[in-house]
């Protein structure tokens, strides 16, 4: 898919149909994630795939918005590495680009995939992290679920030209 063209149809999907998503797409996306900038090449990232039915079902008691992760066929929580900060005010931009190279990639994979906020919330970083036994230098920044889409994806303008300026405000 031309990335322009991702760019601009790539939408939040919510709904999935009952089909896995195959080993080598998991691993064409998590490397997709891995190309992502990152301030310094820290690359500060670690990607937890989660696929077991059960355990995605179990997602929505740890993070309160969260329910449509119960139907994907996987998700990946992103998280980052304390111990790999050298740079640590910069991991928040750094796993903020892998998780949009994650949806980017899943879409040109003619998958759907919604980025659930995990990281700033308190409460659903720490369930989280207890939950799926995180240790203590990873904090889980964002988690993405995925599927082949139940549901069209929706057109769109985003484009607002009265929010952009030139030279000055």
């Amino acid at each position: 898919m031309e990335t322009l063209v991702n760019l601009s149809t790539r939408r939040s999907i919510r709904k999935y149909e009952e089909k896995p998503v195959s080993d080598d797409t998991l691993e064409k996306i998590l490397k997709a994630a891995m190309d992502a900038p990152s301030a310094f090449d820290e690359q500060p990232w670690h990607f937890l795939v989660i696929r077991e039915q059960e355990r995605l079902k179990q997602i929505p008691q740890h993070h309160n918005h969260s329910d449509l992760v119960a139907d994907a066929a996987a998700a990946i929580l992103v998280c980052t590495d304390t111990t790999l900060h050298k740079m640590p005010e910069f991991w928040i931009q750094d796993c903020s680009a892998a998780s949009q190279n994650i949806l980017t990639a899943a879409h040109d994979l003619n998958l759907g995939a919604v980025w659930i906020g995990v990281y700033p919330t308190e409460a659903n970083v720490n369930s989280l992290r207890v939950h799926l036994e995180l240790p203590d230098n990873i904090i889980p920044f964002a988690l993405i679920a995925l599927g082949y889409p139940d549901e069209p994806y929706p057109e769109k303008e985003n484009y607002k030209s009265e929010r952009v300026h030139h030279e000055e405000w």
